[in-house]
């Protein structure tokens, strides 16, 4: 249940939320396990403020589905190729439940060796990386992540998207506190975030990305329409975005960004590469004070005068929402209770979820990549 509505907002706890979400995902035709998997990965984003890989991914989630693009009951199936390297084959399903059915494994080689590699290919993933190293991180695990993402990167001094927005991120334990998580993509800005700001109206930083005519823009509509997101930092991060599609999409035997075809399901957006998830167990050898170390180098940069660091804003908002719930405007929580009755999503802009945060849900295909309109 909610545990309220006010005005334009409503209210609800993260299981309530949670619950919601799995009726979509069921709705949407997944196994009750993958609906679990992905509802509470969902959940937790929104949960968190990461609002560009919460509620809002919804509409692609069932789109996705729908249109068959992704198999909603794909069983996994995973082969040991060495004591620390697992290969995971994803079989048209989504990353995150195939990487939690072989989740123990990984743990079991963690502890066998100090060491494990997870290869995903054959897989969608849709949403944040730090959801799955959070786990391993809290018990005293140092966890790295790449993805490949959807073709919408250009590179520097190019016109044509290549590189996918290629997301990164690294967990580490933190003696006496919460372990220091980063997440982001390579991409001058997130694709998802993109999109919010298209179709929110606003502009965006200039030289986020470039117009169809290779021009710097700070229009997201002109960047999506033809154009392209920049990496960031120029080429420092171009490399940094080759090396993501190296290891997430050459190493696991997936695609890369730039051979994804979307062709015979629109509206599909979720990329099929590959994903790489490495673990490393910092005690082995006797480095127990690992964690108190990491410590010691926050509060250097602390009394340097930083004053915040990753991960810190997602841990205070997730405090509030457990006590005092998730607020969600009132009319993008009907659409997702209209959807998990059996509302429909095929329509042009997702059906009953269209409203949800203003135009940003209605995504159209430009060339290979999804364009907001």
């Amino acid at each position: 249940m909610c545990n309220g509505r006010g005005g334009d907002s409503v209210t609800v706890s993260f299981e309530d939320l949670r619950a919601l979400l799995k009726r979509i995902f069921l709705k949407a035709g997944t196994a009750e396990s993958v609906a679990d998997v992905l509802a509470d990965n969902c959940a937790a984003c929104e949960r968190d403020g990461c609002h560009s890989h919460g509620i809002f991914r919804m509409p692609g989630y069932v789109t996705n589905l729908e249109t068959g693009w992704v198999d909603g009951r794909a069983v996994p199936n995973a082969q040991e190729v060495g004591p620390s390297f697992l290969r995971i084959d994803a079989r048209n399903g989504f990353a995150q439940p195939a990487f939690e059915a072989f989740r123990p494994q990984v743990g079991q080689m963690i502890e066998a060796t100090g060491v494990a590699v997870a290869a995903i290919n054959n897989s969608h993933h849709f949403s944040a990386l730090w959801p799955e190293l959070e786990p391993f991180a809290q018990l005293g695990f140092v966890g790295l992540s790449v993805v490949t993402g959807g073709c919408v990167v250009v590179p520097p001094g190019g016109r044509k998207r290549v590189l996918g927005t290629n997301p990164i991120a690294f967990a580490t334990p933190v003696g006496g506190s919460d372990p220091l998580i980063f997440d982001f993509a390579t991409s001058n800005m997130s694709h998802g975030d993109l999109t919010i700001a298209a179709g929110s109206g606003r502009k965006v930083p200039y030289g986020t990305g470039v117009d169809r005519d290779g021009r710097l823009s700070d229009d997201p509509v002109a960047i999506n329409d033809g154009g392209g997101i920049l990496p960031f930092g120029g080429h420092k991060g171009a490399a940094i975005s080759l090396m993501v599609e190296v290891l997430a999409s050459a190493l696991t035997g997936g695609k890369f960004a730039a051979e994804v075809d979307f062709a015979g399901y629109p509206g599909a957006n979720a990329p099929k590469t590959g994903q790489l998830l490495i673990f490393i167990d910092p005690a082995r050898g006797g480095n127990r004070g690992f964690s108190s170390r990491v410590s010691d180098l926050l509060e250097m940069l602390r009394e340097a005068g930083q004053e915040r660091f990753p991960s810190q804003q997602r841990y205070q908002r997730r405090v509030a929402a457990l006590k005092d719930g998730i607020p969600i405007r009132t009319a993008e929580f009907e659409n997702l209770e209209a959807l998990a009755n059996g509302g429909s999503s095929a329509d042009g802009c997702r059906g009953d979820l269209s409203s949800l945060r203003g135009k940003r849900f209605c995504l159209i295909h430009v060339g290979k990549g999804p364009t907001a309109v």
